[in-house]
C-alpha cells in the first residue's frame, strides 16, 4: 500500500491536471479586453505598462512567448496559458494546504495520546481517504469558482497573484511541519523571496502576512494568549506597512533624495547619488549580517536574510527603468530615472482616495498648499530642475473632515450614485451613521458579499450589478431570457456555501488555531481590502477579481466540510469506509455543479472579438494615419495588434487621456515603427507638466472668433494677451477668449493631396469654422488643435468611433466615416444634423469596402460562443456602421446596395449569436425598401418583446435603480423601434413601442 505522502502527491498532481486541462480547454486564444492586450504586448517585448507595473509577470510572460517560435499569433495564447498554469499550481497548493490542515484534525486524538506530531503519524486507509477527499473537493471547488476561473483564462496578473498567495501559505505550513529542524528557517527565507517576487505581480500577497504570523506564533508558543495574539497582529501589520511603504516606494524615494542632493548640492554627475546610496545601503546590510554573527543571533540573521531575499525578489523591478531608458514604444510615465521611477511606483497619475481620515463629498477647499517638489533632469545645467508650478494640494477645514471617510467623491455622477445607497443631501455633511451605512451596504455588501455569493451561491447574469441567485430565487424559466437563459445565470443551490460553513464549524471545533488562521486569511484578503480600496459607488466594470484571496480561504473550509459531513454521517452510518465514501460523493457534487454551471460562461476558446475589433479599427485608417482612441478597451487591443502581430504599424495610436501628460506627448513626437512622430509645433516647455494643463474660457467681446494658427502661436509664446488669473492669488494661466475658432484652408494644396473623395469636391471649404464651447480646453485638446493647425492635411487624422462625443471638439461637420473611424477633412457635410446623433459624412465606397470586404468578424455568427456584456459593445458598434451605410445608400436611391448591406449585417451578426440591440432597427428601412418586410418585422417585434420583458422585470426589483443604464438602454431600443416603425409606416408597431416608453420612462 502506498504511503500517505505518495498518495498526497499523486492525488494533488491529478487535481492539478484536471484544473490545467480545464483552463487550457476554456482559454481565450488571443488578447482579452481591459488590460490583457497591454500586458501581453508588454510581456512580448518587455515594454513598460501602466503603473505600478508587473515586472515578474512580464519576465515570465516573455519566457512563455519564446515558445511561439516566431509565430506571433501564438504569443497571446501562450501568455494566457501562463495564467492557466499559475491557476493550476494555485489549485495544487490549495489541495496540499487543505490536506495538511485536514491531517492535523483527523489525527488530533492520535497526536494528543503521543509525543509525535501529526506529520509523523501515518494515517490509516480510512483516514487517508478522508483527508484526500477533503483536498479534492475544496481545491476543485476553488478551481471552478467564478472569479478565479475568469482570471485563469486570460493574460492578466491576478492568476499569478493568487499563486503567490497560495505558495506562501503552503510554504508556511511546510515550515510548521519542520519547525523543530535545524534548518527550518530556510522555509521562512523562501517565503520572503516569494513575497519579493509577488511585489512584481500584485500587492495582494502581502495581506497573507498576519495569517502567517499566527502560524509562526502558535508553533513557537506552548500557551498562546490574547496579549500574545495582539502583539503578533501588531507586528504583522508593521511588517506589511514596512514592505508596502518602507521598501516598495521608500527605498527608491530615499535613493532619489540622495541623487538630487549629490547632483544639485555637491555637483556630481547624474546617477552619482544613486551609486552612493547603493554603496551605503549594501554597507548597512553587510553590517546587519556582521552584527548577527557577532551576537550569534539566529533571529537577527534570519530577519536579515528575509529582508535581503525580499529585495532580491523585488529586484525584478529594475527592468522598468532599464527598459524605459531605451525609449520603447509603450513607456507609460517614462520612468527612466530614479525620480520618475518613484512616481511610477506610487501611481501618482491616478491620484488618491482618503482612507482613515479625510474630507467628505461636499467639502470645499479653503486654501491650496504647495505639494512636495518634483524634479526633472536639465541636460543644459546637468542638474535636477524643479518642475514649476508645484502641484497644488487642497486644504480643508477640520469640520469638513471625518474618520474613515467613505462618502468622499465630489463628482456629480458619483454623488447621484451615493444617493442610491444612503440618504445624503447636497451641501449637508454626511453623518457617521450614513458614512458607515455606505460602507456596510455598498462597499461590504454589494462589492464584497455579492461577489462572494456569486462564487458559492449563484450569479444572476453577466449584466453589471447583477445580483445573487439563491435556491429560493425564481426559476430560470420564470425570468426574462436575457437573465434566465444567459450562460452567466449560474445557480449552485448554495451548496458550496453550506459545505464551507460546515467546514468552518468543524475546524472551529477540532482545531481552533487553524480556524483562526484561515479566518484571518479570509478577512485580510476580503473585508480588509474593502476598507483599503474605499471604492466609489460606480465602477467601470465588476471588481470581483480583487477578492479571490477570500474565495481561496473559504475553499479551505469547503474542503474541510467533507470531514464535517463524515462526522455527521457517523450518527447514522457506522462503517468507516461507507461514511467516507458518502462524504466524498456528496462533496464532489459541489465542484461538479460549479463546473457544469460555469463552463459555458467561462469558455472563451473561440472568442476573437477583441483583437478583430482592434484590427478592424486600424484597417479603417489610411496609410500613415494618426488615430485618437479613448482608452482601455479601444486601445489595449490595438497595442497588442501592433506590438505583437505587427498589424498596421504605420498608424499612430494616441490615447486621449494620456495626451494630458508631457511624457506621453514627448513619446508621440518620436518615430514608432513605420509611423513618423506627431506634427506638433509646440516646444516641450509649452506642454510640460504644470504648464497649459487647462486653458479656461475668458470671454473677450472684442474677439468674435480666433484663427487657430494664430492662437497656437500665442500659446507657444506665452503671450500676455491670453493670460488670466483664474484663482485669487493663483498663477497666471493661458486662456481662450472666444469659443469660435476658424482655420483657413489652402484649397489648391488640399486638391493636390488627392484626399477628396469623388463626389465631395463641392464640399471643400476655404475656412473651417467651429465652436469649442465654453468648457476649459484641456492639454489633450490643445495638442490636437496644434496638430490640426500644423499638419496641413498631409497626414490623415482619425478619431475612433468609440471616443466620447465631448472629445470631438464639435468638429463633427468635418468628419468622414471610413469603416470604424472618423477622418477629419476640410470638407463640410451640408446635411449634418447634430440632433440626429450621427457623426460625420458616410464615405460609402470606402466604408462598404471596409465593412463587407476587409474586416474580420470571427465567431460573431456562432450562437454557441458566449459574449458577455462587455463583448457585446463592439458588435453593436459594427451594427451602427452597417446601418449608417445602408441608410446612406438608401438616401442615394441605391436600394439594392442598401439591402445587401443590411442582409450582410444580419448574416455576420445574427440575433442568435449577437442579440439585437439599439442599432438593429436602423436596418429596417433598407430591409423594407428591399422587399424584406418579414425580416424587418421580426427585428421590431423581437426588440419590443425583449424590452418589455426586461423593463417589467426591473420594475419589480427592489434594487432596480442600480440598473438605470440597462433600463435606459432598453428604452432607447424602444425609441429606435418607434422611429423605424414610423419610417416604415407601421402604425401598430410604432404605437406599441411609444406606449411602452410612456409606461416605463417615468420610472
Amino acid at each position: 500500500m502506498r504511503s500517505f505522502k505518495s498518495l498526497n502527491n499523486l492525488v494533488g498532481w491529478l487535481v492539478f491536471a484536471i484544473a490545467f486541462a480545464t483552463y487550457l480547454l476554456t482559454l481565450e486564444p488571443t488578447a482579452s479586453f481591459w488590460d490583457c492586450g497591454e500586458f501581453i504586448a508588454c510581456s512580448y517585448k518587455l515594454l513598460v505598462p501602466h503603473p505600478p507595473g508587473a515586472p515578474t509577470f512580464l519576465l515570465l510572460g516573455r519566457l512563455f512567448s519564446l515558445f511561439s517560435f516566431g509565430d506571433v499569433t501564438k504569443v497571446a495564447v501562450l501568455i494566457n496559458a501562463l495564467s492557466g498554469l499559475s491557476s493550476a499550481f494555485t489549485v495544487l497548493f490549495l489541495f496540499w494546504i487543505i490536506t495538511r490542515m485536514a491531517r492535523k484534525m483527523v489525527l488530533r486524538d492520535a497526536v494528543s495520546n503521543s509525543s509525535l506530531a501529526a506529520e509523523s503519524i501515518e494515517p490509516s486507509g480510512y483516514q487517508s481517504f478522508l483527508i484526500l477527499s477533503a483536498g479534492v473537493v475544496g481545491s476543485l471547488a476553488f478551481a471552478f469558482s467564478d472569479s478565479f476561473w475568469f482570471n485563469a483564462v486570460e493574460g492578466e496578473v491576478y492568476a499569478m497573484s493568487a499563486l503567490c498567495t497560495a505558495a506562501v501559505v503552503w510554504i508556511m505550513l511546510k515550515w510548521e511541519a519542520h519547525a523543530n529542524e535545524a534548518d527550518s528557517d530556510k522555509w521562512l527565507i523562501l517565503i520572503a523571496y516569494v513575497i519579493g517576487l509577488s511585489i512584481g505581480v500584485h500587492l495582494l500577497n502581502l495581506l497573507t502576512l498576519p495569517a502567517l504570523g499566527f502560524i509562526y506564533y502558535y508553533r513557537r508558543t506552548a500557551n498562546p494568549s490574547l496579549k500574545g495574539g495582539i502583539i503578533v497582529m501588531v507586528v504583522s501589520m508593521i511588517i506589511v506597512g514596512s514592505i508596502l511603504v518602507g521598501i516598495i516606494p521608500g527605498l527608491p524615494t530615499l535613493a532619489g533624495n540622495f541623487e538630487v542632493f549629490f547632483i544639485n548640492t555637491v555637483g556630481l554627475p547624474f546617477n552619482s547619488g544613486l551609486f552612493i546610496f547603493l554603496i551605503v545601503f549594501i554597507g548597512l546590510i553587510w553590517f546587519g549580517f556582521r552584527l548577527s554573527f557577532q551576537r550569534r543571533s539566529q533571529l537577527l540573521n534570519t530577519a536579515m536574510l528575509c529582508f535581503t531575499f525580499i529585495l532580491i525578489g523585488y529586484s525584478s523591478y529594475l527592468i522598468v527603468p532599464i527598459r524605459s531608458s531605451f525609449q520603447p514604444t509603450i513607456n507609460e510615465n517614462d520612468p527612466e530615472d530614479v525620480l520618475s521611477f518613484v512616481s511610477y511606483l506610487k501611481r501618482e497619475q491616478y491620484g488618491s482616495r482618503p482612507l482613515l481620515y479625510g474630507p467628505q463629498f461636499n467639502a470645499q477647499p479653503v486654501d491650496y498648499a504647495e505639494g512636495a517638489p518634483r524634479y526633472a533632469r536639465d541636460p543644459k545645467t546637468n542638474t535636477y530642475k524643479e518642475i514649476m508650478p508645484r502641484q497644488q494640494e487642497p486644504v480643508y477645514r477640520d469640520e469638513d473632515k471625518m474618520l474613515l471617510p467613505r462618502i468622499y467623491s465630489y463628482e456629480p455622477d458619483q454623488i447621484a450614485n451615493y444617493k442610491k445607497w444612503v440618504d445624503i443631501q447636497d451641501g449637508v455633511k454626511p453623518t457617521m451613521g450614513q458614512n458607515l451605512g455606505f460602507l456596510m451596504r455598498y462597499q461590504m455588501g454589494h462589492m464584497f458579499w455579492r461577489y462572494f455569493m456569486w462564487n458559492f451561491v449563484g450569479r444572476e447574469s453577466d449584466v453589471q450589478q447583477a445580483g445573487v441567485v439563491t435556491p429560493f430565487s425564481p426559476s430560470a424559466k420564470a425570468l426574462p431570457p436575457r437573465i434566465g437563459e444567459s450562460p452567466a445565470h449560474n445557480n449552485f443551490l448554495a451548496l458550496p456555501l453550506i459545505l464551507g460553513l460546515i467546514g468552518l464549524w468543524f475546524q472551529s471545533r477540532r482545531d481552533s488555531k487553524d480556524a483562526w488562521v484561515t479566518g484571518l486569511l479570509f478577512l485580510m484578503t476580503g473585508l480588509a481590502i474593502v476598507i483599503y480600496l474605499n471604492q466609489p459607488p460606480r465602477e467601470p466594470r465588476e471588481r470581483d477579481y480583487t477578492f479571490t484571496g477570500a474565495t481561496f480561504a473559504f475553499a479551505i473550509w469547503i474542503g474541510l466540510g467533507v470531514l464535517g459531513l463524515a462526522e455527521l454521517f457517523g450518527k447514522v452510518v457506522k462503517a468507516d469506509g461507507l461514511r467516507a465514501g458518502l462524504a466524498l460523493a456528496v462533496g464532489l457534487l459541489i465542484p461538479g455543479i460549479m463546473a457544469a454551471q460555469g463552463w459555458d460562461d467561462h469558455d472563451r476558446s473561440d472568442r476573437y472579438n477583441s483583437v478583430d475589433s482592434a484590427k478592424n479599427l486600424l484597417n479603417s485608417c489610411a496609410p500613415n494615419a494618426i488615430l485618437f482612441t479613448n482608452g482601455d478597451n479601444d486601445t489595449f487591443p490595438l497595442w497588442y495588434a501592433q506590438e505583437v502581430e505587427g498589424v498596421r504599424t504605420d498608424v499612430r495610436v494616441a490615447v486621449l487621456s494620456y495626451l494630458n501628460t508631457d511624457w506621453y506627448i514627448a513619446q508621440m513626437k518620436r518615430r514608432s515603427y513605420l509611423s513618423e512622430g506627431f506634427p506638433i509645433s509646440m516646444p516641450a516647455q509649452s506642454y510640460a507638466q504644470g504648464t497649459n494643463d487647462m486653458l479656461p474660457f475668458a470671454a473677450n467681446p472684442a474677439v468674435p472668433s480666433v484663427n487657430l494658427k494664430e492662437f497656437i502661436e500665442l500659446v507657444k509664446s506665452n503671450n500676455p494677451l491670453l493670460q488670466v488669473q483664474y484663482q485669487e492669488n493663483g498663477p497666471m494661466m493661458m486662456s481662450f477668449p472666444t469659443p469660435n475658432f476658424f482655420l483657413p484652408i489652402d484649397t489648391m494644396a488640399v486638391k493636390k493631396l488627392g484626399i477628396i473623395p469623388k463626389g465631395r469636391e463641392g464640399q471643400l471649404v476655404s475656412k473651417m469654422e467651429w465652436s469649442m464651447g465654453k468648457r476649459a480646453i484641456e492639454k489633450k485638446n490643445l495638442v490636437i488643435l496644434d496638430m490640426i493647425a500644423t499638419n496641413n492635411w498631409k497626414r490623415p487624422i482619425y478619431f475612433s468611433s468609440t471616443v466620447a462625443p465631448s472629445d470631438y471638439m464639435n468638429l463633427q461637420p468635418y468628419f468622414q466615416l471610413e469603416g470604424m473611424a472618423y477622418r477629419l477633412l476640410p470638407l463640410k457635410d451640408p446635411n449634418y444634423d447634430p440632433r440626429s446623433g450621427d457623426e460625420g459624412y458616410v464615405e460609402k465606397d470606402l466604408t462598404y469596402q471596409r465593412l463587407l470586404k476587409d474586416f474580420s468578424y470571427r465567431g460573431l455568427q456562432n450562437p454557441k460562443i458566449f459574449y458577455d456584456e462587455n463583448n457585446l459593445r463592439f458588435p453593436a458598434n459594427y451594427r451602427d456602421k452597417f446601418a449608417r451605410l445602408a441608410n446612406a445608400y438608401l438616401a442615394s436611391n441605391n436600394v439594392a446596395k442598401a439591402k445587401e448591406v443590411a442582409d450582410k449585417a444580419l448574416e455576420l451578426m445574427p440575433d442568435a449569436a449577437i442579440p439585437y440591440d439599439y442599432y438593429s432597427p436602423q436596418l429596417v428601412p433598407a430591409l423594407v425598401a428591399g422587399g424584406e418586410k418579414t425580416k424587418a418585422d421580426q427585428i421590431l417585434d423581437t426588440m419590443t418583446q425583449r424590452s418589455e420583458q426586461m423593463l417589467a422585470y426591473y420594475a419589480t426589483k427592489a434594487d432596480g435603480s442600480l440598473f438605470e443604464d440597462d433600463q435606459r438602454g432598453y428604452l432607447l431600443g424602444l425609441q429606435s423601434v418607434y422611429r423605424a416603425a414610423e419610417m416604415a409606416g407601421d402604425k401598430p408597431r410604432s404605437e406599441k413601442a411609444l406606449g411602452l416608453m410612456n409606461q416605463y420612462y417615468p420610472r
